[in-house]
């Protein structure tokens, strides 16, 4: 299973893919998409072409995306909701079941600890993934998202006792 995992951002946008075969996970790829335009509706484009760009060239089965969290800036709020809604789209258009997690999901799923620091979350991932330096902010918080969708997913499968999690529903 190839887990692709978002977090989005107006000027740059987090993305992490790793594969599990076995429960072994593994570093496929991450980085970020730093978009250059000045104007919104040129910065989500850059947005939606990138997360395109990176679902053709991994056989991606499903996605997981950081949800968004209350800003005291209600610009910033806004700029954020519309790169995510981006981010959104690109991935239903390419037919990808996606999830959703908050950031304190997500770090209680990697550190073990929901209020984390960036810098623990970078630690644990490199880690993890068995990497020689971390990765940056972004692109790790994109794969702890990725990761954190592989956890919860078992974890449910455990409890419910079903043998498969398809679009996000147990079979």
């Amino acid at each position: 299973m190839i887990i692709l995992g978002i977090d989005p951002g107006s000027r740059i946008t987090g993305f992490g893919v790793i594969q599990v075969e076995k429960k072994n996970i593994s570093y496929l790829d991450s980085g970020t998409i730093r978009v250059k335009a000045e104007l919104v509706p040129d910065r989500l484009l850059e947005i939606y072409q990138g997360i395109r760009e990176i679902t053709q060239k991994y056989k991606i089965d499903t996605a997981a995306i950081e949800q968004i969290f209350m800003h005291f800036n209600a610009q910033s709020a806004l700029k954020l909701g519309q790169a995510r809604g981006v981010a959104l789209v690109a991935l239903a258009e390419s037919g990808l079941p996606i999830s959703e997690y908050s950031a304190r999901q997500i770090k209680q799923s990697v550190v073990g600890y929901g209020a984390a620091e960036k810098s623990q979350v970078q630690a644990m991932i490199q880690a993890m993934l068995k990497l020689s330096k971390a990765p940056g902010a972004d692109a790790s918080d994109a794969l702890a998202c990725a990761i954190c969708h592989y956890h919860t997913s078992q974890s449910l499968l455990a409890v419910t006792g079903a043998s498969k999690v398809v679009r996000g529903r147990l079979q």
